[in-house]
């Protein structure tokens, strides 16, 4: 089977309303995790761009839902990056915006093929669980990537991933990425490609 390729991608729009939301009909993958997960490196290192998603120094950068086009040798697609959740260090009028906003995107677009769900490969927060739960809920496949593996000594990776599949008691292990090597990316891809392969029923 041929690999999962991408060849470009670009920033196409940022969101802080629903009425905002693109009316493409390109298939969507949403990105979600904690504050300071390395979501927007994640995304830099998985669309082969240094600097499309900005890096920021203090958790919570991303206060809007971020819309890329993606072109790859199945096709195009659109990537979303979803505000990160847990201990952002801004205001709480802000978050408090995050979940409605978020909540809207989940039940309206109807193009959401799934959802890539990052944690720290060192530790999982009672925020994780809550949004897999939620993600379980609302009948929206994901896949749990594992970031930050650069973080863990090579011999002790298997039983980091052990230990999250067990504390989120999921079926499958997660996925480890080091987006500092790209250890791991295509792994990711292909099994973004997989979700863009399925369609959700959502009520």
């Amino acid at each position: 089977m041929t690999s999962f390729r991408i060849h470009s991608a670009e920033f196409l729009k940022c969101c802080g309303t629903v009425e905002q939301f693109p009316k493409s009909q390109l298939p969507e993958i949403a990105m979600v995790g904690r504050s300071n997960v390395g979501k927007s490196s994640a995304i830099n290192c998985l669309l082969n761009r240094n600097g499309l998603a900005k890096v920021g120094k203090i958790p919570g950068k991303t206060q809007t839902i971020n819309f890329y086009r993606v072109e790859t040798n199945q096709g195009p697609f659109e990537l979303v990056d979803l505000p990160g959740y847990g201990f952002a260090k801004v205001p709480d009028r802000i978050q408090k915006q995050w979940v409605p906003l978020i909540e809207q995107f989940f039940q309206t677009r109807d193009n959401l093929r799934g959802v890539v769900l990052l944690v720290d490969v060192r530790r999982v927060q009672e925020q994780d669980r809550r949004m897999l739960q939620w993600l379980e809920h609302l009948h929206i496949p994901y896949v749990v990537v594992a970031t930050k593996a650069d973080k863990v000594a090579r011999g002790k990776q298997p039983a980091a991933i052990q230990d999250l599949q067990e504390n989120l008691d999921i079926p499958i292990p997660p996925l480890l990425l080091s987006a500092h090597s790209g250890d791991g990316k295509q792994l990711v891809l292909d099994e973004i490609l997989s979700l863009l392969g399925t369609r959700t029923s959502r009520r």
